[in-house]
């Protein structure tokens, strides 16, 4: 059985979530572990209501749009390395998520 350790970086600050991808991608290298990406989602435009006052009953004073981007990778193996991974502090700016499967042999 092996375990697959899933990543995904979500931003709305560009340059900080490659920076933040392409350091943890070279220290992957740097430590032999199998990873897979990053892979780009396509970028999501979102909009929040602005309201006069935190009631949000007074007048609404427009539309707050932003823009937020996102990248997935993988750790096959390298369970070490990967709580590794778990453990790194982030920028405040760059939401992760970290998911991890057990898999077992193909064909079984």
């Amino acid at each position: 059985m092996t375990f697959v350790t899933k990543l995904r970086f979500q931003s709305g600050n560009r340059p900080a979530l490659d920076e933040v991808v392409d350091e943890l991608k070279r220290m992957l290298e740097r430590k032999g572990a199998d990873c897979k990406g990053p892979h780009s989602d396509p970028p999501r435009d979102l909009s929040v209501p602005l309201y006069r006052d935190l009631s949000g009953a007074g007048a609404q004073l427009g539309d707050w749009h932003y823009t937020v981007y996102s990248r997935r990778m993988e750790i096959h193996g390298s369970d070490r390395i990967a709580r590794r991974v778990g453990h790194m502090s982030f920028p405040e700016s760059v939401r992760v998520e970290i998911t991890v499967e057990q898999r077992g042999p193909v064909g079984t």
